[in-house]
């Protein structure tokens, strides 16, 4: 299987070194500078009490933080670590910039650190489907008998994992676009950016600097670069990044695939890619029905993850068997319950228009559960697309207008009921507008296409309360 590569050792004793931003990220980054002896700053913008609660914290291991100012340059500064949060155009990287100091994340951080026998990194990015891919990945890789662990932007710091006392064969890594921005020399065994959709464009500033960072994925890579044959730019990336010598492009498909691709043949999941004789040969790798949900873009993010895995060497029975151990994470298009002949369906996480049109592409007919915040969005390309399979809509959320709009310029016969109310019983009277507008045979789908903190801490919030009303629906016949 895949080799290791050596990191570098780095002499932080004395060394000024701050870093931008508590939490998740930004703590551990601390504690593991100041433990190596570096001379330790952190700034953070809020002063609220948590804050306080951190920074009281630090400063009794001799950490030095500043709050209320994440503005302003310490004096002395030789390196700046940031959080993933913080946006390019911040002053303080404005002022390391015209200091000449350089900025890493904490991911970039956590691959310089990592130790002399560090275990290879197969990596993950995409507009949508990243940690769904990269715990398919995982599963994969223990069913092989592999130590592994689902690492990065998927909620265990990166830096836990690499200097942690656990010893890992192979790490399964998720990779955000602001995580990429500010990681310039991390290599990966193999990757994969599974799409690319407009997103967090006020981050990155344009689309053409969002695709470039999800594009930095791909540098250095060793065995394998996979990408998406149905998204053109994905493989546009591969082509631009540059590689070690004898790294592969592999292409993942829902349809037949050619050599050096996975796909989809009569239900069966095979590889064209990993085989003697490619041109000829193909190897069964599971069935669709080992995937679930077996929604379309559900078995794209399979193929990515038996790509990666493949890459690495796994045997096809492994692919196989991890898939079928798999289970989504809540809100992730989970079936919540069926009433009265009417499937109601949580994907609380498509907090975007791409995530959305996926989603709805798995169901027909479909009463839609949508709105929030648009984030910048338009609707009009995902609601053409998706007009046929659409029985009804239930719009809420502050930005809800823009998804009535385009219904009535592409979808004017579908009947909309507009929630004009954002209290916490707006689901509920949404689940209950849904329901009566439904069949049976029907799906209700909850897809926002929108960010959910107009009316809700997070989309897992949200998701629970969809899931609440149509229990309460099932129970007692009304949400």
């Amino acid at each position: 299987m895949g080799s290791r590569q050596v990191s570098e050792e780095l002499d932080w004793q004395g060394k000024h070194v701050t870093v931008a931003g508590l939490g998740v990220s930004g703590i551990p980054a601390a504690r593991a500078l100041a433990a190596r002896g570096a001379v330790v700053t952190v700034v953070n913008d809020g002063d609220d009490e948590r804050s306080r609660a951190q920074a009281a914290e630090l400063e009794a291991e001799g950490i030095t933080v500043r709050l209320g100012d994440g503005a302003t340059l310490p004096a002395g500064t030789e390196l700046v670590v940031t959080t993933p949060g913080w946006q390019p155009d911040k002053p303080l990287f404005a002022a390391a910039a015209e200091a000449g100091v350089e900025i890493w994340g904490d991911v970039e951080l956590a691959w310089r650190l990592r130790g002399p026998d560090a275990a290879p990194w197969l990596a993950i990015t995409g507009t949508n489907g990243k940690t769904t891919t990269t715990r398919m990945l995982a599963s994969i890789l223990e069913a092989a008998g592999l130590r592994t662990a689902a690492v990065g932007n998927i909620g265990v710091s990166l830096l836990d994992a690499v200097l942690g006392e656990e010893r890992y064969d192979v790490l399964a890594v998720e990779l955000s676009s602001y995580q990429l921005h500010w990681a310039p020399s991390v290599r990966a065994h193999s990757a994969v950016v599974l799409n690319l959709a407009p997103d967090h464009l006020d981050w990155h500033g344009s689309m053409e600097a969002y695709a470039a960072d999800k594009g930095r994925i791909y540098e250095g890579n060793r065995i394998a670069c996979v990408y998406n044959v149905a998204d053109q730019a994905t493989e546009d990336l591969v082509r631009e990044a540059d590689v070690e010598e004898g790294c592969r492009a592999i292409g993942f498909t829902l349809g037949t695939p050619g050599p050096s691709q996975l796909g989809v043949v009569e239900g069966i999941l095979v590889d064209r890619a990993f085989v003697e004789n490619r041109q000829k040969n193909a190897q069964e790798l599971a069935e669709v029905a080992d995937v679930q949900p077996p929604a379309p873009h559900n078995i794209a993010n399979a193929l990515a993850a038996a790509a990666l895995a493949r890459a690495f060497g796994v045997e096809a029975k492994a692919v196989r068997d991890g898939l079928r151990a798999f289970r989504p994470d809540p809100h992730r298009i989970e079936l919540v319950e069926e009433v009265e002949g009417v499937t109601y369906v949580d994907d609380s996480k498509a907090t975007n228009t791409h995530a959305a049109e996926a989603s709805l592409a798995a169901y027909d007919p479909i009463v839609w559960i949508a709105g929030g915040l648009a984030k910048g969005a338009t609707f009009d390309e995902l609601v053409q697309k998706s007009a046929k399979r659409l029985r009804g809509a239930v719009l809420m959320g502050a930005d809800r207008a823009l998804i009535r709009e385009a219904l009535a310029r592409h979808a004017p016969e579908v009947p909309v009921v507009d929630l004009d109310r954002t209290d916490t019983g707006a689901m509920s009277e949404a689940v209950r507008e849904a329901a009566r507008l439904a069949r049976p045979g029907d799906t209700v789908l909850l897809a926002p296409a929108c960010a959910s903190m107009d009316m809700f801490t997070n989309y897992n919030k949200r998701g629970e309360a969809f899931a609440d009303a149509v229990r309460a629906l099932a129970a007692t016949g009304d949400a």
